[in-house]
């Protein structure tokens, strides 16, 4: 039965179907892998196994009664720690809420779960996901499945971590500067940031919010736009949800004929760095990506949107978002909030009406010039991180190939800039250092071509195979080899 967990979520879900097996068969099998493995991983950090085992035999029930089956029926799944799950701890990464257990369950896990899902658990994050580092001081640290001893990155760390050592098939995301992306390419997975509105909040802080998005994580990008078939599509609580309908799939095996799509002509702009410092080890994983692009038929450039003003634009908004979400708390409980945290408030205290006019101004520029821009490109090819996973003991990463960095969010520009523009992106396996460590490929496109972005990724996953490499550093893993 392990070899189920191996199995990526489409083909989970036909063997379902075609009742080859049970979804307390499956369920079972993937509480067996987290057991045995997790432990190290300390990905999955509040468990459900009984109320999974549960709902796996009402899945088998409806199965058997001939119901209608949601898209999602009898598959295993986790929640970040940053998504309210009703009647289930929920610590948002901070000892503040170690207990909290929410009434409610936030949309994305509702929408999952009348799907079909079956939840194991909540995935660990940093405090209030702030930072691409997964670790804080009510779990402590996630691992990276590839190496012990790296970071899986951040900050829906537990997620990607969790899809990478096979202990479920599908898992949530959150992305404000790169949290859906980093990770992902971390842990040789699938991490899609859709366009702002794509997938409605609730609950949510700001109405008006663009920039902090939920999206799906997965092992494949057919089972990431599996999964955003079923997270996407309006809501009314949610003024800013954008009102197109995901697209009507009569069951998951249709999602491959929804990716099909001749790259002839596509036109794709490269550049390896946006202008940033990259590590050299980076930079060679990528580079073949260029050539796999060419090979599918793209015309690739080199070409980058000008993202003049977008790091105030990021560095600005974020901070105001933390000063108004967390001010109080870090009044009450100074010493029970972490320093990245208390350092985002800060910062978000500081800033002044001109400050936020003069990012407001700078933002609306930037969208005239990356729209200008994509009027004659079709997708951005660039690099998801600047580095490869780091030191799972380090706080966050001080410096890139001898440059200091001066704060805990320098280092993950290349995801941020990227936020700031609005555009859907993607992070795609694209090889692995000359040390075994994961790097993932960015794919950005044009505004709100979700579903056409997803259809290029899946031709370059098709092409290259990467997502295919399985952790060699557990041990269930390796002895089964390639999936």
């Amino acid at each position: 039965m392990s070899d189920l967990c191996l199995l990526d979520a489409i083909a989970i879900a036909g063997m379902l179907r075609r009742r080859e097996v049970s979804a307390r068969e499956v369920v079972s099998a993937h509480i067996a892998r987290i057991e045995a493995f997790d432990p190290v991983i300390n990905a999955i950090v509040t468990r459900t196994f009984e109320a999974a085992l549960s709902r796996a035999a009402a899945a088998d029930e409806a199965m058997a009664s001939g119901r209608a089956l949601g898209l999602l029926h009898g598959l295993p799944v986790a929640h970040k720690d940053l998504a309210d799950t009703a009647g289930v701890r929920t610590t948002y990464g901070s000892p503040l809420f170690a207990t909290n257990v929410p009434l409610h369950d936030a949309l994305v896990v509702q929408r999952m779960a009348e799907a079909g899902a079956i939840s194991l658990g909540k995935t660990n994050t940093p405090e209030f996901g702030a930072g691409s580092h997964t670790v804080n001081a009510v779990f402590g640290a996630t691992r990276n499945p590839y190496h012990h001893d790296r970071s899986p990155g951040g900050s829906s760390g537990g997620a990607a971590a969790a899809l990478a050592a096979r202990l479920v098939a599908l898992a949530d995301g959150s992305d404000l500067g790169g949290s859906l992306r980093n990770p992902a390419s971390f842990c040789n997975v699938v991490g899609f940031r859709p366009s702002p509105g794509r997938v409605p909040g609730w609950p949510f802080r700001d109405v008006a919010d663009m920039f902090s998005v939920t999206g799906p994580m997965a092992r494949s990008v057919a089972d990431a736009a599996l999964l955003l078939a079923v997270l996407a599509g309006p809501d009314t609580r949610v003024p800013l949800a954008l009102d197109r309908p995901p697209p009507a799939l009569g069951g998951p095996g249709e999602i491959q004929a929804l990716l099909q799509r001749d790259l002839q002509g596509m036109r794709v702009a490269w550049s390896p760095d946006l202008g940033l410092p990259v590590e050299k080890d980076v930079l060679h994983v990528l580079a073949p990506a260029r050539t796999v692009l060419t090979g599918l038929g793209c015309t690739v450039t080199d070409a980058a949107p000008d993202l003049s003003g977008a790091d105030e634009v990021f560095r600005t908004f974020r901070a105001f978002s933390f000063a108004t979400a967390r001010v109080e708390l870090l009044a009450e409980h100074p010493d029970l909030v972490g320093p990245n945290v208390t350092w985002n408030i800060q910062r978000g205290l500081e800033l002044s009406t001109a400050d936020l006019s003069r990012a407001t101004v700078l933002r609306a520029e930037l969208a005239e010039r990356v729209t200008a821009f994509f009027a004659n490109v079709d997708v951005l090819a660039c690099p998801v991180s600047q580095v490869a996973p780091f030191d799972v003991t380090l706080d966050w990463v001080h410096e890139i190939n001898g440059e200091p960095l001066h704060t805990y969010l320098d280092w993950m520009a290349s995801c941020y800039l990227i936020s700031a523009t609005g555009l859907p992106a993607i992070s795609v396996p694209a090889g692995f250092t000359p040390d075994g460590l994961p790097v993932g490929l960015q794919l950005v496109g044009r505004r709100r071509a979700d579903w056409d972005l997803l259809a290029v990724a899946r031709a370059f996953e098709a092409a290259t195979d990467y997502a295919a490499t399985v952790p060699e550093s557990t041990p269930s893993l390796a002895a089964h080899g390639s999936v």
